[in-house]
């Protein structure tokens, strides 16, 4: 396992942030209570080690399959339905969501390899991640991957409450591969990915994905 580069600058502020209030708390606000002292140092501990393990990346062994889309984030299917999108396709496509709690794994991969045809970022607000709102009213940004089959899916980053800032690391007319890391989402939210209906979906709402690794759905090659 590794650490994102995302979270340097936020880990080593966090760190001493809460060391310089430790100090605080042994000279003026504790001096001598030795009880006390402990809690507040495990309390730091704690409240370091919680912003740490957002910015963690384990190793994992990434599916890799042409005719496969693979989930582009850890989190838990909350939607799957045949719904309009009308960005860019302007038709029906079937879309997956994926929540992301702050407790998950923040990277977010390529479901595909291919072609990026289509990037846009949007300002927005910052709904809560479950809001139906949320995937056209918050701060947002949407890519579209041509596979080599000509098949196109697109999936988006959303903030939600908590999580405040969107990175990404693509841009239209690069060549990407599947499950190398596109982006992050600071504190988690939701990402969504919308595949031809024709798509056979693997998974069920309320499933746990691995992102990378786990199979949301396989394309028709036709």
């Amino acid at each position: 396992m590794r650490l994102h580069r995302e979270g340097k600058t936020i880990m080593l502020t966090t760190g001493l942030i809460l060391l310089a209030l430790d100090v605080f708390a042994y000279f003026y606000l504790f001096p001598g209570n030795t009880l006390a002292m402990i809690i507040t140092v495990i309390a730091s501990l704690i409240i370091l080690l919680l912003v740490v393990q957002f910015f963690r990346v384990p190793n994992r062994q990434l599916t890799q399959h042409e005719a496969q889309v693979i989930a582009p984030a850890d989190g838990t299917v909350v939607v799957i339905e045949e719904t309009d999108e009308d960005e860019y396709f302007k038709g029906r496509r079937r879309q997956i969501s994926i929540f992301m709690s702050p407790l998950n794994v923040h990277v977010n991969r390529n479901p595909v390899s291919g072609i990026v045809k289509y990037f846009k970022y949007y300002p927005g607000k910052y709904l809560v991640a479950w809001h139906p709102k949320s995937s056209t009213e918050n701060e947002r940004t949407t890519v579209v991957i041509q596979a080599a089959n000509g098949v196109e899916v697109l999936f988006r980053q959303i903030a939600g409450a908590v999580a405040r800032r969107i990175v990404w690391y693509v841009k239209e007319g690069q060549p990407v591969e599947q499950g190398s890391e596109m982006g992050f989402i600071k504190f988690g939210s939701r990402v969504d990915v919308f595949v031809p209906l024709d798509a056979d979906v693997k998974v069920n709402i309320g499933d746990r994905m691995r992102g990378g690794v786990t199979v949301l759905a396989e394309l028709n090659k036709d």
